[in-house]
């Protein structure tokens, strides 16, 4: 659906599952923020959307870092208009069983999902409450539910279904819906190198899992794209505070 005039944001979206999403979002109609690390590694993206005939700004920031999201929100507000929609994709992995896991690694992976989402969130929300009109799709995982060697991101992305489930309570009266997508095995560049890390060929990691999923197939980024699509569109108005595992069959 063409949503003239309103603007997202997504986090992470220089490649893989945010990529295929700032695309979804563009061909819905609406201009894209595409943020990442680096503002270089955004360029692709904004370049390949700008060419299709849409509006794209690339913008580099660190999620987690409090004055950087302020000014880079902003940007955003300044150059495409406030955030009608957010999406909260911005990620990282540092899996270790837990006696080998660093305060690091906890941190890291906490601070990017968690207090990234938090502040992104924050800054994105004024815009939608003032308009009376917004979208926060926060990215989990089926992680959440629990996986070895992951004790720091499971903890991390279900902290996020508990996140979005109090901010669709707060932010519902001023028009506002918050709900987040649970993703299981995606063939992106992160499962990829979970691949090589586990020193097994990427064609038969894919073949290996996809037997595990009812459907028989692994997940693609656009699998991941059409359900926020749909959350951020004016169709989904009813729906919020839910967590939707796309994942191939019943994993919640």
């Amino acid at each position: 659906m063409t949503q003239p005039g309103r603007s997202a944001i997504v986090t992470g979206s220089a490649r893989g599952i945010g990529a295929a999403i700032a695309r979804r979002l563009s061909h819905d109609g609406l201009a894209v923020a595409i943020l990442d690390l680096e503002e270089s590694a955004c360029i692709a993206v904004r370049d390949e959307i700008i060419n299709s005939g849409c509006r794209a700004i690339a913008v580099g920031v660190d999620v987690s870092d409090e004055e950087a999201v302020e000014r880079a929100v902003s940007r955003v507000a300044t150059e495409i208009g406030g955030p009608s929609v957010l999406v909260n994709n911005a990620g990282i992995t540092r899996d270790n069983l837990l006696f080998r896991m660093t305060t690091s690694d906890w941190d890291s992976v906490m601070n990017v999902h968690l207090r990234g989402s938090f502040l992104m969130s924050r800054a994105s929300q004024k815009y939608m409450t003032e308009s009376g009109w917004g979208r926060i799709v926060n990215l989990s995982s089926t992680s959440a539910l629990g996986n070895r060697g992951q004790a720091n991101y499971s903890a991390a992305k279900a902290g996020l279904q508990g996140f979005t489930k109090t901010l669709a309570i707060e932010l519902g009266k001023y028009g506002v819906t918050v709900n987040a997508i649970a993703p299981g095995f995606i063939e992106t560049d992160m499962t990829a190198d979970t691949a090589k890390r586990m020193g097994i060929d990427f064609e038969d990691f894919k073949k290996g899992a996809a037997k595990q999923i009812p459907v028989g197939r692994v997940g693609q980024p656009e699998d991941i794209a059409a359900v926020v699509s749909f959350f951020a569109g004016d169709d989904s108005s009813f729906v919020s505070g839910q967590v939707i595992y796309v994942a191939g069959g019943p994993y919640s």
